[in-house]
């Protein structure tokens, strides 16, 4: 087992990740390669940083990581409230996701204030 599995953090950002993979999906067909590309890609990468940074020498190479990882995941509260303004999601849909991005947020800030 890599470190990055036993990390809860890392769970919640994948499911997380998934919900908007569906969200992305979901979008017109003409959004394919703009909101839905770049939802997706952003969404990968809270993960993706969480993992690939459980792999840093240091932590400080691992806390760059995590605020990438945060940054993503402000990307796609970003995102999700352009995507409401084109009426391509419901604003219950939007808040809801909203609200896991915050909780997320808080738990890596407070994982990577727990690594110092």
């Amino acid at each position: 087992m890599f470190r990055f599995e036993s990390l809860d953090i890392w769970k919640i950002a994948i499911e997380y990740g998934n919900k908007l993979y569906d969200i992305a999906d979901s979008l017109p067909k003409k959004e394919m390669y703009g909101l839905s590309s770049q939802l997706k890609k952003a969404a990968v990468s809270i993960s993706n940083n969480i993992a690939e940074g459980s792999g840093a020498n240091t932590i400080k190479d691992f806390s760059c990581f995590l605020d990438v990882s945060i940054k993503s995941a402000l990307e796609t509260v970003n995102i999700l409230y352009f995507a409401k303004l084109r009426n391509y999601i419901t604003e219950t849909n939007r808040e809801e996701l909203y609200k896991e991005s915050e909780v997320l947020i808080k738990k890596i800030r407070a994982f990577k204030n727990s690594l110092k």
